[in-house]
């Protein structure tokens, strides 16, 4: 792996160089937009609405729409004077439980790894954050634009998982949304027992990307003239009518599947 950011882990007066390493990858299949003919690249310009003509990059400004069809000019130099001032320093602001923090924030995960010496240090904020049952909660810049983040022990490291801002996550309030009167208890009663016949540990390893597999199977099918064959239609589901019938099948069907795994 390759670090994206070098800097350090302010912990009250304890300096931590670290180098940070992004924890994950896309596994999405890379495509091209190709002319139907000949199969040549379509490329795409940068044209003028006015004159239908390419624009070179240097006569392109970017502008800020303020109200319809009228627009401020910024330049890269007044962008720079107000962009975040750069910091290699990861200022650890306060400690909190992970479980105040709604799920809604979290926005992408990153490695730690202590720079050479910083091991001791390292190893000191991981094993402390471990016994207290805390997370870290600081802000540094990353990217040229202020990262909000929390640290939190994974293993034998740490991850810096990115969160959003506060006022990046919108209101549920234009959702039109049902209250629980409606619902009986018997209801509830069988959703719980649902779940609990469904309840099992989590295991990521047994979640696959079929769909990207799927398409890399048809591409290399294609590639050496191969017809693969159209998988079975999967039955479609109906509409929920008597809530309480499903809920008795669905939970009888877990119970069958218990009983087949077990044999």
């Amino acid at each position: 792996m390759r670090a994206i950011w070098k800097g350090s882990i302010a912990f009250g007066l304890v300096n931590i160089p670290v180098r940070l390493y992004s924890a994950t990858e896309s596994q999405s299949l890379a495509s091209h937009m190709l002319h139907k003919k000949d199969l040549s690249r379509i490329r795409f310009q940068r044209v003028a609405e006015s004159t239908g003509k390419e624009v070179p990059a240097e006569e392109i400004v970017k502008g800020y729409e303020v109200e319809k069809n009228q627009y401020v000019i910024l330049a890269d130099e007044e962008l720079r004077e107000v962009a975040p001032e750069k910091s290699t320093g990861i200022e650890i602001q306060e400690f909190v439980n992970e479980a105040e923090i709604s799920s809604l924030y979290f926005e992408k995960p990153y490695y730690l790894e202590p720079d050479k010496g910083a091991g001791k240090a390292f190893a000191l904020l991981r094993e402390a954050l471990l016994k207290t049952g805390k997370v870290g909660i600081a802000q540094f810049v990353l990217r040229n634009r202020d990262s909000l983040c929390m640290l939190k022990p994974y293993g034998q490291g740490l991850v810096l998982n990115a969160l959003r801002f506060a006022s990046e996550i919108r209101s549920m309030e234009e959702l039109s949304l049902p209250s629980s009167e409606k619902i009986s208890p018997s209801e509830v009663s069988l959703a719980i027992k649902l779940i609990e016949g469904m309840a099992d540990s989590f295991d990521p390893a047994k979640y696959k990307d079929t769909y990207t597999d799927e398409v890399q199977k048809l591409i290399e099918a294609k590639a050496k003239g191969q017809k693969r064959e159209a998988p079975a239609p999967k039955a479609t589901k109906g509409n929920v009518i008597d809530l309480v019938a499903a809920l008795q099948e669905s939970l009888g069907s877990v119970k069958k599947g218990k009983k087949r795994s077990v044999a």
